[in-house]
């Protein structure tokens, strides 16, 4: 009996994670069926896309783009749409199985939650989803019986040793980070850091706003919110720790001391494949991991002088409600403001812990509270940075 297609949304297609996930279905076209495709901008790239995977349905978000979407889709069989409510609606069509949530930043969370609402199994790569709402979200994927699956390298690790280690609870959680460009750097040349150089990073290809959250070492705080979300864990139970080789993506530690540990090269191909292929693993044609020409695997101590982010994240998460959540809000407009070169490397935490204790505090935030949050805490941080409102 044929295995049935598997039918696959991907939000955010353009993206670093979205045309790698289009890697893993294009050496699977047996097993996958593109359903969606969306982007923000990128109407180039997402025609490619469309012309190659004949989705039924494509979003642009941006109105400036429809038309020129449309017109180089009009002799396919594919219907274009704009805009983020076409997005919500297109999440919940009964043809799909599994949505891949890829956008970048707080923009992700109203999809993902229609996704969930609808019943359709969630690969989470957007880590703010959970930042900014996480007992909202785990709450209502319990609701609904559905499964999220970890995207993010670090993530996949410990869900693909915690599916080794059977009903084995896990007494701490090990997060490998590769310190970014800036890991062995004194703080006083960090301070200088221009954008161009935070954009450097020496292992991964990610984009922009990721890739200036490994430099600042706020992206493993996000995941450490992540984390204890998605396997139930108190974040004092969660270690960070730098590995600067990135072969080892995390661990995870047992009642008797045992480590559980996930290697392999840095290429995020095998943990999009584990999540769009679960409980199966498939093939992946890559890299494949030499540990001798490896050599010597290294750990270090993660830095909260050099890399103050990484404290606010924990502090965010220990102080709970909506806190996160203006964490990250404030997080998206400061490192906007970097880019632009509007602010130093170091104004980046300022900023985040600014909003932190000025945004208007909520101890069990609705789902109206949390966007009133990402509002309120992006926009002090914007008039902190200069950036326009």
């Amino acid at each position: 009996m044929p295995i049935r297609k598997r039918h696959i949304a991907i939000l955010g297609s353009t993206g670093s994670i979205g045309s790698q996930t289009l890697d893993v279905i294009r050496q699977h076209p047996d097993r996958f069926e593109v359903e969606l495709l969306t982007a923000n901008t990128s109407s180039d790239k997402l025609i490619a896309q469309a012309k190659e995977f004949h989705p039924a349905h494509v979003v642009i978000r941006s109105a400036d783009k429809y038309h020129q979407v449309a017109d180089a889709l009009a002799g396919e069989d594919v219907k274009v749409w704009c805009g983020m409510d076409s997005i919500c609606s297109l999440v919940s069509a009964e043809a799909v199985d599994m949505v891949v949530a890829a956008m970048v930043g707080f923009s992700g969370l109203r999809p993902t939650l229609a996704a969930i609402r609808a019943g359709k199994a969630i690969a989470l790569a957007n880590k703010e989803t959970l930042v900014a709402a996480g007992s909202l979200v785990t709450r209502l994927a319990e609701e609904h019986r559905v499964p999220l699956l970890p995207v993010d390298s670090e993530h996949s690790a410990i869900f693909q040793c915690l599916l080794a280690a059977g009903n084995n609870r896990p007494s701490r959680l090990h997060l490998t980070a590769s310190g970014g460009p800036f890991r062995t750097w004194p703080r006083e040349r960090i301070a200088k850091a221009t954008a161009a150089e935070a954009l450097k990073h020496p292992n991964w290809d990610m984009g922009a706003k990721i890739t200036i959250d490994s430099a600042t070492m706020m992206n493993k705080g996000f995941e450490v919110i992540e984390a204890s979300w998605l396997f139930d864990m108190a974040p004092s139970d969660i270690r960070v720790l730098v590995h600067p080789e990135s072969v080892i993506h995390s661990m995870v530690e047992f009642a008797d001391g045992a480590v559980l540990a996930q290697l392999g090269c840095p290429d995020m191909r095998v943990p999009i494949e584990v999540a769009i292929s679960y409980p199966e693993r498939l093939s992946l044609d890559g890299p494949r991991l030499n540990l001798a020409a490896t050599g010597s695997l290294t750990f270090e101590e993660a830095d909260p002088e050099r890399f103050p982010c990484l404290g606010l994240a924990f502090e965010a998460i220990r102080r709970g409600g909506n806190v996160p959540c203006a964490m990250n809000a404030a997080n998206e407009a400061a490192v906007k403001a970097f880019l632009q070169g509007k602010i130093g490397f170091y104004d980046i935490a300022e900023t985040v812990s600014s909003a932190m204790d000025e945004v208007s505090f909520v101890s069990e935030p609705s789902l109206e509270d949390i966007f009133d949050t990402n509002r309120e805490a992006y926009d002090r941080a914007c008039a902190k940075t200069g950036l326009p409102l």
